[in-house]
């Protein structure tokens, strides 16, 4: 059995502000080891269930915080950018019977902990068949062409109420509780590796391939702080303009879906300025 961990930060125990997850910072510093805590509690927790292999798939920003040196040594890790399937990359070469969210947090425009989908601010809101979108909703509509179940999510409270309604039957583990964009009441360190060992290893029993997903046209719809972005967006073959800060696509799957989405967060992001007015 190989479960597949797409491990994000700004949900991890401790992490509450910007500067404890942007590569550099010296919290960034402090942080990175209780990001490596809450991933090797869940790989422990997956190999005392069962498990034969755990590929771990750094998805934050850089996609190099993980501190490889104090990951548990049964585990592999694929690290670095740039990646086919970006956060989810591993699921598609049909071995995964079980993906875990490791450190999700809550979508752009809701409640939670440094809450966005993809880019940090200039993403307002991001909506899939209009439903309002997370990382971890629209990353599900993935794996599941894959036929593959989440299994298990941790993040903050807000991070395990949205799982529910794209995974209903994952475990979850809250590292800490929403109190504003940049505050929470936070577990320990012991204690969460504690919590997370312990769903990893109920999640094992949710892990098993299941039938695809039959491929099925998803329409996202993309929403800016700035009007200017609209333009940039719409360079993407097939994004068109839908108000004054908001943009729409469909793509046939959620495999082009989520293709599509990072093409329009990249060139997004190259157009916002570092300084102006």
């Amino acid at each position: 059995m190989k479960i597949l961990i797409s491990a994000d930060m700004e949900g991890a125990t401790g992490v509450t502000w910007p500067g404890d997850v942007l590569p550099g910072a010296s919290q960034w510093e402090r942080c990175r080891p209780m990001f490596t805590s809450d991933v090797n509690a869940a790989i422990t927790g997956f190999f005392e269930a069962g498990a034969d292999e755990v590929l771990v798939n750094e998805a934050h920003w850089s996609m190099r915080n993980l501190l490889i040196e104090q990951l548990d040594e049964r585990a592999q890790m694929l690290t670095g950018r740039h990646k086919s399937l970006s956060m989810i990359e591993g699921v598609q070469h049909g071995d995964v019977d079980g993906i875990a969210f490791i450190g999700y947090h809550a979508a752009a425009g809701d409640e939670g902990v440094l809450a966005h989908t993809y880019l940090a601010n200039s993403l307002t809101g991001v909506w899939a068949d209009g439903v309002r979108a997370s990382e971890g909703l629209l990353n599900s509509l993935v794996v599941a062409e894959y036929g593959v179940p989440v299994v298990l999510v941790t993040g903050d409270d807000r991070t395990i109420e949205d799982a529910k309604g794209y995974a209903p039957d994952a475990e979850g583990v809250a590292v800490k509780d929403y109190v504003s964009r940049y505050a929470a009441v936070c577990r320990t360190p012991a204690r969460t590796a504690a919590d997370i060992h312990a769903a990893a290893s109920r999640a094992v029993a949710l892990a098993g391939r299941r039938t695809p997903a039959e491929p099925q046209p998803h329409t996202i719809e993309m929403e800016f702080d700035a009007e200017h972005l609209v333009g940039a967006a719409t360079v993407v073959p097939g994004v068109r303009k839908t108000g004054e800060r908001r943009v729409s696509y469909t793509s046939p799957s959620a495999y082009d879906a989520i293709r599509c989405f990072k093409a329009v967060t990249t060139v997004v992001s190259s157009a916002v300025e570092e300084q102006y007015g």
